[in-house]
């Protein structure tokens, strides 16, 4: 048995839209780029409305170990896809230390 210790490094994308479309195109990102992801759906419960979505997480795989850059870059490449694939307007790519907020519509978010 091999025993491999990795530093942990997670990342979700956080995504609206049809699960069956998003496991799509996560399946096409990951055979282009020799990836793995996982999948989950996600309900978004927001003021006066509600929507289905998906969870999207990448980790530091023992297997094959990358540095924290890389990780959120893939994660960040994809959500950039999923965007486009999902037919939405944002998404948000959450790691440990940050959060990015990608957005298709003209107004700036409010603080």
């Amino acid at each position: 048995m091999t025993r491999v210790k990795v530093p942990t490094y997670q990342v979700t994308v956080f995504i609206a839209g049809d699960l069956a479309l998003a496991k799509a195109a996560c399946q096409k990102f990951c055979d282009e780029r020799g990836e793995c992801v996982t999948v989950e759906p996600t309900d978004y419960i927001y003021t006066r409305g509600r929507e289905a979505g998906v969870r999207i997480g990448f980790i530091n795989y023992g297997r094959f170990p990358r540095r924290r850059k890389v990780i959120f870059a893939q994660a960040e490449m994809l959500a950039r896809w999923l965007l486009l694939a999902l037919d939405q307007q944002s998404v948000s790519i959450v790691a440990t230390y940050r959060t990015v907020w990608l957005s298709l519509r003209d107004q700036e978010p409010t603080t």
